[in-house]
């Protein structure tokens, strides 16, 4: 196979995936931003615009941000450097953006310590197939916290509260 083919190949195999891209910024009182996007791609013609899959800021991005940064080093993602007002954006493997948009979901509205490290916990040893599904399902419910809090009740040891 020539390199062309290869790289032919290559970015086949790429427009056959969703795009997912991570949205990062910080906003002028300093507080960090994430949010996780779908983008519109060949594999998903349904979509038209971008599709907002989760996110979070604030004091919940600063309780999960060492395991949220080593997270993104090893995707080589710089979240660090950022300036006020500033947005920057890279794209996702599939597999991570499932994650970190269930995680994000998952920790917007907690607010107790060791709940978001037990939940934290959770999703990072998670499958692709689970995390898939508990996003789906906080997606496309009438009634998305409700599967959220379930997801929850999941994650969270009731003797260690």
């Amino acid at each position: 196979m020539t390199r062309t083919t290869a790289k032919r190949a290559a970015d086949v195999d790429r427009d056959a995936a969703p795009f997912y891209e991570l949205r990062r910024g910080k906003t002028h009182t300093g507080e960090l931003i994430f949010a996780v996007w779908q983008r519109p791609s060949p594999a998903t013609p349904h979509l038209t615009e971008a599709r907002y899959i989760g996110g979070l800021q604030g004091r919940n991005v600063a309780l999960i941000e060492h395991r949220l940064f080593r997270r993104l080093r090893a995707l080589s993602i710089e979240a660090t450097g950022l300036l006020p007002g500033a947005t920057r954006r890279s794209r996702l493997p599939e597999d991570e953006a499932l994650r970190l948009g269930l995680l994000f979901r998952l920790l917007a509205p907690m607010r107790s310590r060791p709940n978001m490290r037990a939940c934290l916990d959770g999703v990072e040893s998670m499958g692709r197939e689970e995390a898939s599904y508990w996003l789906g399902m906080a997606m496309n419910r009438k009634n998305p916290r409700r599967v959220l809090m379930a997801l929850r009740f999941l994650l969270i040891d009731p003797k260690a509260s």
